[in-house]
């Protein structure tokens, strides 16, 4: 396994230095591309595996050079097509209040819900209804990732109330865009309530950070290693 780790070293190199950092224009941000990253990712994974359903060692070391090609262009086209998806919803959300987070190969948009909805209401407001009809036409140009739409809040009043109306905004938000053209199989809508604070409820500020919904992009792997 050593040398099979050396075969691949400086091709796991030069795909992350291939990732080279660019600033953001619309954040301003300096982030790393994720295609060489996810490209050297998939080599590594992809060699390893192929190593491993070797016999002989000239077997594991082909079958871990094979693996390792596989795997980087698997690898670098989820992160290119990620890459493109993020690109456009930065623009599409830009001066909107919600905010775009790049995870790895997934994508979070953080609507807070001083934009989303009003106080204590699972309407949606106009201004985030013309931001998700955005978000919903680029999210139809890229039809191979799940949408995971998660409602929270923060904890004020009772638990099971705060229960029931994270899930009330996540399904108006996910209703929304199933209406404007995302199909329903590529949605999940999930409340969590007051059990995932991303900061203090002993603040009106940490409270106003909590009370959010957040719509995580997932590429669906199947379908690259299918191309």
């Amino acid at each position: 396994m050593t040398n099979i780790l050396r075969l691949i070293a400086p091709l796991a190199a030069a795909l992350l230095i291939a990732g080279c950092a660019t600033t953001d224009p619309y954040s301003g941000q300096t982030e790393r591309n994720k295609t060489g990253v996810g490209a050297a990712v998939g080599a590594a994974v992809g060699a390893a595996a192929g190593a491993l359903s070797g016999d002989g060692s000239t077997s594991r070391r082909d079958r871990a050079l094979i693996g390792a090609a596989v795997g980087a262009a698997a690898g670098g086209g989820v992160g290119a097509y990620m890459d493109r998806q993020e690109n456009q919803l930065r623009q599409s959300v830009q001066g909107t209040g919600i905010e775009v987070d790049r995870r790895g190969d997934d994508i979070v948009l953080n609507m807070p819900s001083s934009v989303t909805f009003g106080f204590d209401s699972s309407e949606l407001t106009s201004s985030a209804r013309t931001a998700l009809n955005d978000v919903g036409s680029v999210l139809q140009q890229y039809p191979d990732t799940r949408v995971n739409i998660a409602g929270h809040t923060d904890s004020t009043g009772s638990a099971s109330y705060n229960q029931q109306l994270s899930e009330r905004r996540a399904q108006a938000v996910g209703n929304y865009l199933s209406q404007s053209g995302v199909t329903r199989d590529r949605l999940n809508m999930t409340g969590y309530g007051q059990n995932q604070p991303v900061a203090s409820n002993d603040s009106e500020q940490g409270r106003a950070q909590n009370r959010r919904v957040e719509i995580t992009l997932t590429p669906i792997q199947d379908r690259f290693e299918q191309q």
